[in-house]
């Protein structure tokens, strides 16, 4: 059974930084696209970071792009997400989930995790 489990969401100020962490069991990072993606009470789900695992190209969203960095160890089967300099506006849960091709559209992900909460206060 695919499963992805995040982890090191938590509570920071604005201008902080944490890293997430998305460990998969069952699965292999091979030619799929690992993406991670965010959603706020009451908004759609949002794309936040892509990585090819077989080419190791990254795509970022428009609103993350400079601040987030998405990274793998494939030895560890896990992928994160470094997030710095974090606002108010980047709260909200964040997913990992795995696709077949590289996409920032979440209908073409699967498998996935329960979310960690980030939280940032102004």
């Amino acid at each position: 059974e695919v499963q992805f489990v995040e982890s090191g969401g938590g509570l920071v100020q604005a201008g902080g930084s944490l890293r997430l962490s998305c460990a998969a069991s069952g699965f292999t990072f091979d030619d799929y696209a690992i993406g991670w993606f965010r959603q706020a009470p009451g908004k759609e789900r949002e794309g936040v970071a892509c990585l090819s695992s077989s080419d190791q190209n990254t795509y970022y969203g428009d609103s993350v792009n400079g601040r987030f960095t998405i990274s793998s160890d494939n030895a560890k089967n896990t992928v994160y997400l470094q997030m710095n300099s974090l606002k108010p506006e980047d709260t909200a849960v964040y997913y990992c989930a795995v696709a077949p091709r590289t996409t920032m559209r979440f209908w073409e992900y699967d498998n996935w995790g329960q979310g960690t909460q980030v939280t940032v206060s102004s």
